[in-house]
């Protein structure tokens, strides 16, 4: 395994879209949502550690989830957890993260990849991973890995590459905000759009160099404790500056300033499992499309339902069609599928 490659597995999302499973104690990510066995971190982990040495995998992710990940992947040590005493998305994040990875290995190719994403086919992802690689190491270029879209999705953020660009990997003309249904449908006529699975590979050289560039606040920001990442000072440094490091997005802030963004269309399946409804997708039916999870079921005149219980509960269902029931403690939920967005403004209600 080559000892330049690196990753960091993105982890500190709550996933509200999914509760009540997902809570804010304990997201999706660290649930086995598909009943394989192996959490949805597990999962990416040992995807990741196929191509990538297990001791160069970073877990980035809040504080509140140190004790879970060290339970759910005890192959790894403190120093690979990098914690964040605040929420600000994701170009903070990365930047602290590649700021270590630099210290340690100068030389240093990475993946950042979300951890609650759906991959079948690792060998293909692997495959698509060595050559994202390859690019990145040969020149200074920021890439992702876009996914070809199979439906007018209006979740999802979209990328638009260069049409007559011919070579396997595109140029990326711009990044577009998740598009409401007739544009969406329009970027999947035009052929030249991808979804945004929020994979990233770049060199840290070159990452770190575009931080510089384009968010140089931020940049400077951090830069002023550089020396005490990967010591024992790094917990009270960032402690105290990370929290105010600016709320933005790594595509705010670099992909969309940057000129040397390319894309490679991606050739394995892919699920962001987001919603209720992208689970649904992937687990199996019976014959009135309904998938249960944890369940015994009497159904009549129920189809195309998504039914997940705790402890094998009996559930009976007459007359409902596209809906999510799910049982979990104290909560019940029934709600619309073509809802499932709503579900997150929903739980802030609430809480």
């Amino acid at each position: 395994m080559n000892k330049n490659y690196y990753a960091i597995i993105m982890a500190g999302g709550v996933g509200s879209r999914f509760w009540p499973v997902s809570t804010t104690e304990f997201p999706k990510q660290f649930h086995d949502m598909l009943g394989t066995g192996e959490t949805l971190i597990q999962k990416t982990f040992t995807r990741l550690s196929q191509i990538i040495p297990k001791e160069n995998i970073l877990i980035l992710t809040n504080e509140l989830y140190n004790d879970i990940v060290l339970e759910q992947l005890p192959m790894i040590q403190q120093e690979q957890i990098v914690l964040e005493p605040a929420m600000r998305n994701t170009a903070p994040c990365i930047l602290y993260a590649s700021l270590k990875i630099k210290k340690q290995n100068p030389d240093a190719v990475m993946v950042v990849a979300p951890s609650d994403h759906w991959i079948e086919d690792e060998v293909q992802f692997c495959s698509n991973l060595q050559y994202a690689f390859d690019f990145c190491e040969r020149d200074e270029n920021l890439m992702t890995l876009g996914i070809l879209p199979t439906f007018a999705n209006t979740g999802y953020g979209y990328i638009e590459f260069d049409k007559l660009d011919s070579r396997p990997i595109k140029k990326v003309k711009q990044f577009r905000e998740k598009p409401d249904y007739a544009t969406a449908r329009k970027f999947i006529q035009s052929r030249n759009y991808l979804w945004n699975a929020g994979i990233f590979v770049w060199s840290a050289k070159t990452v770190l160099k575009a931080y510089e560039e384009f968010q140089p606040v931020m940049y400077d920001h951090f830069m002023n404790g550089y020396e005490t990442l990967n010591t024992p000072n790094e917990e009270a440094f960032i402690r105290d500056n990370y929290p105010l490091a600016q709320n933005i997005s790594v595509d705010y802030a670099i992909l969309e300033k940057a000129q040397n963004v390319y894309v490679l269309p991606a050739t394995f399946d892919w699920n962001d499992l987001g919603t209720w409804g992208s689970l649904y997708d992937k687990l199996p039916k019976d014959e009135q499309e309904n998938a249960v999870v944890n369940a015994s079921v009497y159904l009549e005149n129920a189809t195309n339902n998504i039914i997940r219980t705790e402890g094998k509960k009996l559930v009976v269902i007459d007359g409902l069609t596209d809906y999510i029931i799910v049982d979990k403690d104290d909560v019940l939920l029934i709600y619309p599928k073509n809802k499932e967005q709503d579900i997150k403004q929903i739980v802030s209600k609430i809480q």
